[in-house]
C-alpha cells in the first residue's frame, strides 16, 4: 500500500548554532587532535605568488553590534586571475594558493582576518573580465540561510566602474557597500546585515 504523503511533515528550521563551529572550527574552541588545523585557515604558504594581503572585518547587525559568533567562508582567483578548481579551463592556478578561506570571528571582538593575495580579474560568463574581487559567504546565529556577498578592492576604480556585475545593481549608490577599506597591505571590509549601510547581497 502506497504511504500518504501528507503525513509527511517538514522539519523546523533551525538557525546556525555552536555546533556549526564544533564541526567547522575545533581548533577555534580548543578542541584538538580532530584536524592538525582548522580547514581553510591556512590559504597562502611561502611560495605563493602575488601580492601578500590581509582582508579583515566584522559583520554588523541592524542595532551597530558586531557578531561574534558568525563564520565566514571566502573563495577567490589566485594572483593570475585563475581558480584553483577542476572546472578551470584557462590554465593552472597557483598550486600553492588554496582560494578558499574559512575563519570563525573574534568571540570577544567579533573581528575576522584572512591572510591571502590579491586576486587577479576574471571573466564573467559572456566573457566581459570582471574586476579583481572577492566571494563571501556568512553564516551566523539567526541567518538561516547563508549570506553571499562580494568584496572589491577600492584600487581597481577603473575595473570595478566596468564590472558586469555591479553595473547590474539598480541603485548604484548602494555600490560603495561592497567597497573595501585599504589601509597599506590591508583591506577592512565590514559587512552591515541591515540599516542605513545594508551591504549588497547576492542571491546565488
Amino acid at each position: 500500500m502506497v504511504q500518504d504523503l501528507g503525513l509527511l511533515k517538514e522539519s523546523a528550521s533551525q538557525t546556525a548554532g555552536p555546533y556549526v563551529h564544533i564541526g567547522t572550527a575545533p581548533n577555534f574552541l580548543g578542541t584538538t587532535g580532530v584536524y592538525p588545523e582548522d580547514l581553510g585557515i591556512s590559504m597562502v604558504n611561502d611560495k605563493t605568488r602575488g601580492e601578500r594581503i590581509t582582508i579583515t572585518g566584522r559583520i554588523i547587525d541592524g542595532t551597530g553590534t558586531p557578531l561574534r559568533d558568525a563564520l565566514i567562508e571566502i573563495w577567490q582567483a589566485d594572483s593570475g586571475g585563475l581558480y584553483n578548481s577542476p572546472t578551470e579551463t584557462r590554465g593552472a592556478a597557483d598550486p600553492n594558493f588554496t582560494g578558499w578561506g574559512r575563519t570563525p570571528c573574534d568571540f570577544t571582538t567579533g573581528v575576522f582576518t584572512f591572510e591571502t593575495v590579491k586576486p587577479g580579474a576574471t571573466p564573467y560568463p559572456d566573457r566581459r573580465m570582471q574586476a579583481p574581487h572577492v566571494t563571501f559567504w556568512i553564516v551566523a546565529r539567526g541567518i538561516n540561510l547563508g549570506l553571499n556577498t562580494r568584496m572589491y578592492f577600492p584600487d581597481e576604480e577603473k575595473a570595478n566602474a566596468e564590472d558586469p556585475v555591479l553595473k547590474r545593481i539598480e541603485h548604484q549608490n548602494r555600490v560603495p557597500t561592497l567597497i573595501a577599506k585599504k589601509d597599506g597591505s590591508t583591506y577592512t571590509f565590514d559587512i552591515h546585515l541591515q540599516g542605513d549601510n545594508e551591504t549588497i547581497f547576492f542571491d546565488i
